[in-house]
This record gives C-alpha cells, structure tokens and sequence, in this order.
C-alpha cells in the first residue's frame, strides 16, 4: 500500500515596508545582485520559511488573529545597516526602534501549534538589503545605506504563503493582513 504525503504550505509572516522605503530598499537588494529580490519585497520578518502542514492552516490563522489583537501598533526606526558576516553572507538595514515589539510578536507567532520555527540563529529584527552576492557587493550595499533612516507606523503583519507544488520560483502570496490591537 502506498504511503501518501501530508500536503504541505510554506509560510512566513513579516512585517511590510511602506512606500517609499519599501520600493527602495527592495531596487536596491535587486541591484546588488540578489536572486531574492524579484520574489520577496522589503520586510521585517517575524516567522522565517517555514514548511507546515496544509491542514493546519486554519488554526494558524487563529492564532496569528490572537498574537495580533494582543500586540498594539508601534513604530518603527530603521537607521544604518550591519551585517551577518562572517557568520552568514547578509547585510541589512537595523532597527532602532521596534525591536522589542518584533521580538514579543515573533515570540508569539512561534508558538503556534503546528509551526516548528528554524533556530539555529537567535531572532533579530532587521530588513535583508543583500545576500547570496558577492563581498564586494555586499561592501557596497553596507556603505551606500549606511545613512539609511526611516520611521513608520505598523498597523499590521502579514501571513505570506508560497505553493510548494508549483514548478519553478514563484513570488510570495500576500494571503492574509493581521491588524494589530483589533479584537
């Protein structure tokens, strides 16, 4: 008797970038080179990739309506970059404030039933600029943002999903908005 598979859903919850910062930082992840920029827009991310079972989706869904009406809006400051090196090949923009409200939302998200978050780095809010190209494009994303400054109000989160069955790259899909503070 054959063994049929658990269909599956990869999902991830991130914060957006508002415009104009958003379409900025995403050209210029684009023109450092990196693969990801054409898929995956500027964002904090709350819950990186993660691959759950399909079935389990409604109660997510629950869950993340839970984490959301207990979270006000904030703000947040991204000011300047960093970098991963030589840990992993990134460079992001930092958060200077908002820190502690992504860390209590990513925190919250994680414990849904059913998500098994990747750990092997600790959570650390910021918005990727540059990976996957080479150092010296990284040294060059890493100094043109260096002065980088933006404040925004966050009003929201949102669940992204990407088919696993469909052949080939594909963009993340906006599946649902989560506004925060709203029972």
């Amino acid at each position: 008797m054959a063994q049929t598979e658990t269909p599956t859903t990869r999902i991830g919850v991130a914060i957006d970038i508002p415009e104009p910062w958003g379409e900025l930082l995403t050209r210029r992840r684009a023109e450092a080179g990196d693969p990801q920029a054409a898929y995956t827009p500027a964002h904090v991310t709350l819950l990186g990739p993660t691959e759950v079972s399909t079935a389990s989706l409604p109660a997510i869904e629950k869950h993340l309506e839970e984490v959301a009406s207990a979270q006000e809006p904030f703000t947040v400051h991204l000011r300047g970059t960093g970098t991963f090196r030589p840990i992993t090949e990134v460079v992001f923009v930092t958060l200077a404030a908002g820190i502690s409200e992504c860390e209590l939302l990513a925190a919250a998200i994680a414990d849904a039933e059913g998500v098994e978050r990747d750990s092997r780095f600790p959570y650390h809010p910021h918005v990727t600029v540059a990976q996957d190209v080479s150092a010296a494009a990284l040294d060059a994303v890493f100094d043109d943002l260096a002065e980088f400054e933006a404040r925004f109000d966050v009003p929201a989160f949102t669940l992204f999903s990407h088919d696993l069955s469909a052949p080939g790259d594909r963009p993340w899909q906006r599946r649902r908005d989560y506004p925060l503070g709203t029972p």
